[in-house]
């Protein structure tokens, strides 16, 4: 029997029941039809991050960033470049500081940007200042198993 995994959407955030050994077959979600991996940074907001952040098996790499921030600004192309080497096996998503404030908050960022890698609800690891697309890939790699 094959382990299944629940993968929210990065569209609708539907939570997806796929087979674990299924994770690189480029699946579709169930209620909206579109692809569940699609090698981009997901926009978290208060209405998707804990679908996202708790309920999926896939760990969440967290971008706290502001529209305001030059570094936050230099390092987005970097961060969408990780998100294509990273997924299937890491979500990585955007939260913008300034629209979210609760989120920010209940993470106590003070400085941006912030990186956070995010399984099953748990804070595995956080890592401030701007990065490039490898750091950033090996940074999630080395956490992961944590």
């Amino acid at each position: 029997m094959t382990e299944s995994m629940f993968i929210p959407c990065p569209h609708c955030s539907a939570i997806n029941r796929i087979p674990a050994d299924r994770l690189y077959d480029h699946g579709t979600c169930g209620r909206c039809k579109k692809g569940l991996f699609d090698g981009r940074p997901i926009e978290l907001s208060a209405a998707n991050f804990e679908a996202h952040a708790v309920r999926g098996d896939v760990p969440l790499l967290v971008d706290f960033w502001a529209p305001w921030c030059g570094p936050c600004r230099s390092m987005a192309p970097a961060f969408s470049s990780a998100a294509a080497q990273l997924e299937p096996l890491f979500r990585l998503g955007k939260l913008n500081t300034e629209e979210e404030r609760e989120i920010a908050s209940r993470y106590s960022i003070r400085s941006i940007p912030t990186l956070i890698l995010f399984h099953r609800g748990k804070e595995l690891a956080r890592q401030s200042g701007a990065m490039g697309s490898d750091e950033i890939t090996r940074w999630a790699r080395s956490h992961a198993g944590r």
